[in-house]
């Protein structure tokens, strides 16, 4: 493989370059990680350009409905969009569940959009491994905004909006009495809450969800300058999705405007780094030559409760340093 080559044609924003890119970047073989590696060094200076949006809701909310109606209001601000759709990956065959490539039609059709579905391969919070790689390749080759549209269970939310400057979580119209279960937590990560399909007969009950919502935010303290809003909208009519763009756009002008826009980046290149810190010492810890055999060892007396799961750490520890 031709970096020199693949570096300009990325720069010059060719879609089969990146492509090529990020299925190299997504490659687990030694060799393609280190030509990874100096890809990514010689694209970094030029990354760092765009507004990452991060879109979480559990399956049915209509993420990709709403993803296409606001890459096409996007898109008539003359902006281009990449899009990185995050299948949850099968935990027994570790195939894509998905299979979402159909998705988006309208948008995929545009010529300044670039979509990829990506399997999470097992990845924490179903965030493939190696989204921020593409998220840099993508800026590198000129895309104005990165969505990276994901399934919301579990860990994702923490996991996605680690990588992004505005994080968007996606909910469903309930006229009931309980709050859909979302936790605390998620409501304090989340930057805005959106409450699709407010049409048809579920006007009413988007409206209702709405107020549930801003009634349980009242009671947090915000964790930013920013008060997290509320939003409704109909993403097959279109209806609010203007109004949910302009809503990001204020919060990149003023959270660049007072610094916070920056703070957050640097956090997570901060965090970025311990991650990829961890999972190299897991990988040398599990790849020794004197751990081999004993790892597996140790597991088994954990699992028999003969030893400790501290005990049996510390000894792994003490052999590798």
């Amino acid at each position: 493989m031709n970096n020199k080559i693949n570096v300009e044609q990325i720069l010059k924003g060719s879609r089969v370059a990146l492509a090529k890119a990020i299925t190299l970047i997504e490659s687990k073989k030694p060799s393609d990680r280190v030509l990874a590696q100096s890809l990514i060094n010689k694209i970094l200076p030029h990354s760092n350009k765009s507004i990452r949006i991060g879109i979480s809701g559990s399956p049915g909310v209509g993420k990709s409905t709403f993803i296409e109606a606001l890459g096409l209001q996007i898109l008539s601000q003359g902006k281009k969009i990449a899009v990185l759709a995050v299948d949850p990956s099968s935990p027994v065959t570790g195939g894509s569940i998905l299979g979402d490539k159909t998705r988006m039609e309208k948008l995929s059709r545009e010529s300044d959009v670039f979509i990829r579905p990506s399997p999470s391969s097992g990845a924490s919070g179903g965030v493939t491994q190696k989204s921020r790689e593409t998220i840099l390749l993508c800026e590198a080759a000129g895309f104005d905004v990165v969505i990276v549209e994901t399934v919301g269970v579990g860990q994702n939310e923490v996991t996605v909006s680690n990588m992004v400057d505005f994080f968007l979580v996606m909910l469903l119209p309930n006229s009931g009495d309980e709050l859909q279960g979302i936790k605390k937590g998620i409501i304090e990560l989340a930057d805005a809450l959106i409450i699709n399909k407010e049409d048809g007969d579920t006007i009413q009950a988007a409206q209702q969800t709405k107020s549930q919502y801003e009634s349980a935010l009242r009671l947090l303290t915000p964790h930013s300058f920013w008060k997290q809003k509320v939003l409704t909208c109909s993403a097959l009519e279109t209806k609010n999705i203007d109004i949910t763009w302009q809503m990001i756009c204020e919060f990149s002008k003023e959270s660049k405007k007072n610094g916070f826009f920056q703070q957050r980046r640097a956090k997570q290149s901060k965090d970025w780094m311990w991650s990829l810190i961890t999972d190299s010492i897991e990988l040398k810890l599990k790849s020794h030559p004197e751990l081999t055999t004993l790892i597996p060892q140790l597991e088994e007396m954990v699992i028999k409760e003969t030893k400790t799961p501290q005990a049996a750490a510390s000894e792994i520890i003490k052999k590798f340093f």
